[in-house]
């Protein structure tokens, strides 16, 4: 039995929760209990300290305990969430919105959790505008930034699904800038334990099987009939906004091909990071992800 802890509540998690959902955990034989977890830093410190097996959660938190203890084992092994799930919506239409643009926007930005901000900031400096330059309120909330958005206090705010879908259909907000497509930023992995990985391969090994087809079901299969699924994770969302969103983060290609954790997506995410300081050195790819699961899973699947 492995004990799994979410990260938080949100929609574009829906690979973790089908997993769950469809059974695709029993079919590979793995016994998963899932651990509810209010926010994200109380799953992370459950792993470290040994109270988790398992997590699902963003590299950045690996990138961090590796940066703070360069001898620590936390380890992501199995990718899911392959670019960043977030979005810039605006009250008014901004048909050729760049990142540069927000110089001098009253933006509400994240407050829940650091990396969309620090993802969306690069975006801006390699747009070649200063971050500093955009009028940033950070003290909401996602849902608090929206009703400012509605009534006109902010004119764009940096949300996640089903926020932006919910916008987007009232005709409240218009999309200005889809953030996955900046192209792969690692955003969501399994993390474990290089211990539990040495102790407990054979039934990691089935949690990577049990996700790699979950990653395939996703891309073949429409939002209203995953919405049908996971109903039961997201109780107060309406039908029609669940399966608009996840359509919109398939169209995306949020979600990897396979489980492998690309270097691409991981050295984006760390440059990142990098730029605006929550990192204070270079931390190796290979101290952070062991794709050694995820390769062998699709070389099984190739035959």
């Amino acid at each position: 039995m492995i004990t799994l802890s979410e990260n938080f509540r949100a929609l574009f998690y829906a690979p973790f929760y089908a997993a769950q959902a469809t059974g695709a955990y029993a079919r590979e034989g793995v016994d998963i209990t899932l651990r509810l977890s209010a926010e994200p830093g109380q799953a992370a410190a459950a792993l470290q300290a040994g109270e988790g097996e398992v997590m699902w959660g963003g590299p950045l938190r690996v990138l961090l305990t590796h940066d703070a203890e360069p001898a620590s084992d936390v380890v992501c092994f199995c990718d899911v969430v392959a670019r960043d799930p977030f979005f810039i919506i605006g009250r008014q239409p901004r048909p050729d919105f760049r990142p540069a643009d927000l110089a001098g926007v009253r933006l509400g930005s994240v407050s829940e959790v650091p990396t969309p901000w620090l993802c969306l900031q690069d975006d801006i400096r390699r747009d070649g505008a200063d971050p500093a330059s955009v009028t940033r309120l950070n003290d909401g909330t996602m849902a608090q930034n929206v009703a400012r958005l509605r009534d006109g206090t902010l004119e764009a705010v940096q949300v996640f699904q089903p926020y932006a879908e919910d916008l987007l259909a009232s005709g409240a907000g218009h999309l200005w800038y889809a953030a996955a497509n900046r192209g792969l930023t690692a955003y969501t992995t399994l993390v474990t334990r290089r211990s539990v990985l040495d102790r407990k391969r054979d039934e990691l090994l089935a949690m990577v099987r049990a996700m790699h087809r979950t990653l395939l079901w996703i891309r073949a299969t429409p939002g209203v009939e995953i919405q049908g699924i996971l109903a039961s994770y997201f109780p107060d969302v309406p039908t029609a906004i669940v399966a608009g969103a996840i359509d919109r983060y398939r169209a995306l290609r949020l979600y990897g091909t396979d489980p492998i954790t690309r270097r691409e997506g991981f050295d984006r995410l760390a440059a990142a990071m990098r730029s605006g300081g929550a990192l204070k050195r270079d931390v190796a790819f290979e101290d952070c992800v062991d794709n050694s699961l995820a390769e062998q899973v699709v070389s099984e699947s190739r035959g």
